[in-house]
């Protein structure tokens, strides 16, 4: 138990300087434990008082023995005995009751513990006086447990994670997933109220001059104003500064600081309440954790996905790319720490293009004329992360090193936001003010980047010193190309051609430099053409690499500079034949990475010489299998038979009938690592003189004769280092030439090119032999995704049918319906991974929560499309429809628990927190019963525009909504 004023970091790093400073204390009078310092630890020469407090008090038990400390344990093991302490100093805290008790058959004793932090005087004053009627503070202490519990489920109910159904293992994992769902990315647990004094405030964190500016307007709000009204009062307003903090504006609470524990910064922590106990609306998580669970949220609160959107791309770059985590106070990156291992700059592109995609695509299903509208709204932004992506020949050179720090740059940005606030993180033009510009440019802007990485055949080069996709995987950084990220890239595009289709405008206002940008990439791909007929060879690849990398250094020169001002219209037309022709070429490189085994490459690797790019396929992997069937290129019947390659390979694990990440393999041992014979070196001049006047610096021979690298050396650097000192000590003819025979030797033998990072370095996580449940829920949401495709694009039965076994095989694999024994955990948990040599570890802290909530959302056949919101059964099992009359128990729009028949054959969820009963009749049909006591029926399973936006809107006027299937429509 800390004291106040200690901190997690100072305990594990100064204990026994931090312990003599603390006293812990059984106050009798008071009946709790106090624990503070004798005074605040600080290495300068003047008083700090140490004026606050962590107490402890139990209740129950009331015959018993306290200790504050863990002094008297040893006694305790020997004689069972202990003494009650008063006042124990230079100690760490802890806290124990001793009670003996005897208890009749089926009786029971309860008993509580009740630690609290910064407590000062007065609290421990009121505290004590509680704690003089026992009975009353314990009855209390019940009470508040179960308005709390009372209070986390209206949370969970919010964001519709309560079902009725006959499969109840089913339904409490969904009621898992959300609760992990929302403690990971939040919750909007007012609905869409917006308290105008936090929007204000909202304003004032990022930009005080605004602030200043709109504070008048704004005080002309009530207290409180529905969200969609706010957002009429400022376009009626025209207050266009004011839309772009709106739009940026996500009223979030109970979100938790991301705890990944392969990340030794981070930590668990849910602040819901400020020290002077007000109401917190905040969050903060990792770039791909928060959006990522936003994804799910946005399901239950659609009206916010434009939101997420701006959010999103706000944080972009200005040369493409996203900080590495995202708070309500802005946005964070890395920086350079020499004294911390961990301590590496880069950007994290991983999940960016498809996650902002899936955003888009959801946006566009449930507004596409809003989505649409802010293509040519100029009130987006760019961060202004202080990295510099280097030239296109040094990243050549070292495509591992490729981005320096700007130093001055970063204390500039200090400087800003210290005067303006949040706003001090973006790129300000020439005139001073932050550059502002529509969404076309900042999507155009995402996707030019990336797509000059494009390298044919291969994929989209990995050099940004960070990975794209799975950052176990970093090590393939300036080696790797990335299939996965191009699969994505690959949607995205084809969704912005839709988006872009169909425009009333025909043209956008962009920054020169971008449209200068994408003419100078279409004509590569214009004058490349007859290579991607005929197929690409070394030579005409580095060629097309080259020009791809030139322009990128070339837009990002003068971006970095910063935009001019001078800005060119462009089409919508020129925008989307750009996107055809860009996917002519993902499309070709997709076909050429097929595998024999009908699966597909994650990754590749490219081989650099003067006038040549060499391509080579690392082993498959999962992720792989997961993207190319989120392309949206494959058909239904290629898709099909991915699925049954993946089921017959060695990534399958039928311990678990579930797929790991890559297959399984074993490392070699100590004593086979590292070892080569004398023949591999027979070449050698250098080789033979070392090895003759026995220096060790370079190899090793043992007395078998078997040779070996120097064992302190890491990498090929290292080795490079040595034969530079033997260069500068009398070898230099010698190492001039056979350095290149040892670099050779050092890759075949250790095959470092190939590397991926931590996947083939461990065995939990994501490592050797494990299955990283979170891809394998990204499975199952690329399986259904292709269902529903199938469905719309007329498959034939034979092949939905095969998916669909696919899908509830995957889904089976996942744990729900599994043994505790088999899982190693509880079922309806969702667990990080499994290790090939343990049951499930890691509870909740996985991203794939996230996946098993829109899985489930597909399960009940929940689909929106150009607005409407409809019901289509093709996964809904009726094993899920129980079989007597029950009671679903939900939250309504007031926040009220509220029970709701359900039939015997039915089964009963919320969406957008109306209740939805489905049950089975002789002909299919809907009813939406609303408040007011209408109601209207219709044999076609889709509601109206005007009913879907009052669902979404949560506007209350719909009470709830009866669909009824026939038998043959669902699955049995």
């Amino acid at each position: 138990i800390l004291p106040y004023g200690v901190s997690n970091a100072l305990q594990n790093d100064r204990s026994t300087l931090v312990d003599a400073y603390k006293t812990a204390e059984w106050n009798s009078k008071y009946n709790l434990a106090i624990y503070v310092l004798s005074s605040m630890i600080v290495d300068k020469a003047e008083p700090s008082e140490a004026l606050m407090a962590t107490t402890v008090w139990s209740t129950g038990l009331e015959q018993s023995e306290k200790l504050v400390s863990n002094v008297q344990l040893g006694n305790f093991r020997r004689s069972g005995k202990v003494v009650t302490e008063g006042l124990i100093k230079a100690e760490k805290g802890a806290f124990y009751v001793a009670s003996t008790l005897e208890l009749d058959a089926k009786a029971a004793e309860c008993w509580s513990i009740v630690a609290e932090v910064n407590q000062n005087h007065n609290k421990i004053v009121k505290l004590s006086k509680e704690l003089s009627s026992p009975a009353k503070i314990s009855k209390a202490l019940d009470e508040d447990v179960l308005k709390n519990k009372i209070e986390l489920r209206k949370k969970i109910g919010f964001a519709d994670g309560i079902q009725h159904s006959a499969d109840t293992f089913g339904a409490g994992r969904h009621f898992s997933n959300v609760l992990f769902n929302i403690m990971r990315g939040g919750i909007f647990e007012d609905l869409y109220e917006i308290e105008t004094a936090d929007f204000m405030q909202h304003i004032k964190r990022m930009n005080v001059k605004d602030y200043s500016e709109l504070k008048p307007a704004l005080k002309e709000l009530p207290e409180y104003i529905s969200y969609h009204q706010l957002r009429y009062f400022l376009t009626a307003a025209r207050h266009s500064k004011a839309m772009r903090y709106y739009f940026e504006y996500l009223p979030i609470s109970f979100s938790r600081r991301h705890g990944d524990p392969s990340r030794p910064w981070n930590y668990f922590s849910i602040e819901l309440k400020d020290d002077e106990g007000n109401k917190l609306r905040s969050y903060e998580g990792n770039w791909r954790d928060i959006f990522q669970n936003w994804e799910a949220l946005a399901f239950s609160f659609p009206e916010f996905s434009l939101g997420m959107i701006s959010k999103f791309v706000n944080a972009s770059t200005i040369d493409g790319y996203n900080p590495y985590r995202i708070t309500t106070e802005g946005i964070d990156w890395e920086v350079i720490d020499p004294n911390d291992p961990w301590s590496h700059i880069g950007y994290w592109g991983d999940h960016q293009i498809i996650y902002l995609c899936k955003f888009l695509e959801f946006s566009y299903n449930h507004h596409p004329k809003r989505l649409q509208a802010l293509l040519s709204s100029k009130i987006f932004s760019y961060a202004n992360v202080p990295y510099r992506i280097k030239g296109y020949d040094a990243i050549v050179s070292d495509a591992k090193s490729t981005i320096n720090y700007d130093h001055s740059l970063a204390k500039k940005i200090d400087s800003r936001v210290e005067k303006l606030g949040i706003d001090g993180k973006m790129v300000f033009n020439a005139e001073g003010r932050i550059e502002l510009v529509n969404l076309t440019e900042k999507l155009l802007v995402m996707a030019l980047t990336k797509i000059y990485n494009y390298i044919p055949d291969a994929g989209i080069w990995l050099n940004t010193q960070r990975p794209e996709w799975n950052d176990a995987n970093n090590a393939l950084v300036g080696n790797g190309v990335s299939m996965v990220t191009l699969y994505y890239l690959r949607r995205f595009l084809k969704f912005a051609d839709k988006l872009f289709s169909g425009m009333e405008q025909d043209s956008f206002e962009i920054n020169k430099p971008v449209v200068d940008l994408l003419d100078a990439l279409q004509r590569t791909f214009v004058g490349f053409r007859p290579d991607l007929k005929k197929g690409f060879t070394d030579e005409s690849r580095r060629q097309f690499m080259d020009s791809f990398g030139i322009s990128g250094e070339h837009y990002r020169t003068t971006a970095y500079e910063g935009f001019s001002g001078e800005k060119r219209n462009i089409t919508a037309l020129k925008i989307k034949e750009f996107f055809e022709i860009a996917n002519e070429y993902l499309e070709d490189c997709i076909e050429l990475n097929e595998r024999s085994d009908k699966l597909y490459h994650s990754y590749n690797l490219i081989h650099l010489t003067s006038d040549e790019v060499k391509v080579s396929h690392l082993y498959k992997m999962l992720e792989g299998q997961v993207a190319v069937l989120s392309s949206k290129f494959l058909s239904p019947e290629q898709s099909l038979n991915v699925l049954n390659a993946l089921k017959a390979s060695d990534m399958y694990r039928e311990d678990q009938y579930s797929y790991m990440l890559y297959p399984n393999r074993e490392l070699p041992t100590y004593l086979e690592k590292n070892t080569f014979d004398k023949a591999d070196l027979s070449g050698s001049k250098l080789a033979a003189k070392l090895l003759d006047v026995k220096d060790q610096s370079v190899v090793v021979q043992d007395s078998e004769g078997k040779l070996h690298f120097n064992g302190k050396f890491n990498n090929a650097k290292d080795l490079s280092a040595a034969l530079d000192n033997l260069k500068a000590n009398g070898y230099r003819q010698l190492v001039n030439s056979d350095r290149q025979l040892f670099l050779n030797l050092f890759e075949r033998v250790f095959e470092h090119k190939s590397f991926t990072g931590r996947s083939g370095a461990f065995y939990g996580y994501e490592g050797l032999g494990s299955i990283y449940w979170h891809m394998v829920s990204k499975l199952l949401l690329s399986i259904q995704e292709n269902i529903y495709r199938a469905h719309f694009l007329g498959a034939s039965k034979g092949i939905i049918g095969g998916l669909i076994e696919h899908y509830y095989e995957v889904r089976a694999g996942i744990g729900i319906n599994k043994s505790p024994e088999l899982y190693g955990a509880f079922p309806t948990d969702a667990y990080s991974h499994t290790p090939k040599y343990a049951g499930a570890k890691q509870p909740g802290m996985t991203g794939q929560v996230k996946e098993d909530v829109i899985n489930r959302w597909a399960e009940l056949g929940v689909v929106v499309n150009e607005g409407r919101i409809s019901f289509l059964p093709i996964l809904f099992r009726s094993s899920e429809l129980v079989k007597e009359e029950g009671q679903l128990s939900y939250f309504n729009f007031k926040g009220e628990d509220s029970l709701l028949n359900v039939p015997a054959n039915s089964m009963a969820f919320t969406y957008c927190q109306v209740p939805v009963i489905y049950s089975l009749s002789k002909k299919e049909s809907i009813t939406i019963h609303f408040v007011n006591g209408e109601k209207r029926t219709s044999d076609v399973l889709t509601l109206m525009h005007s009913e879907s936006k009052s669902v979404y809107k949560r506007e209350g006027k719909i009470e709830k909504i009866e669909v009824s299937f026939k038998s043959s429509s669902i699955l049995n």
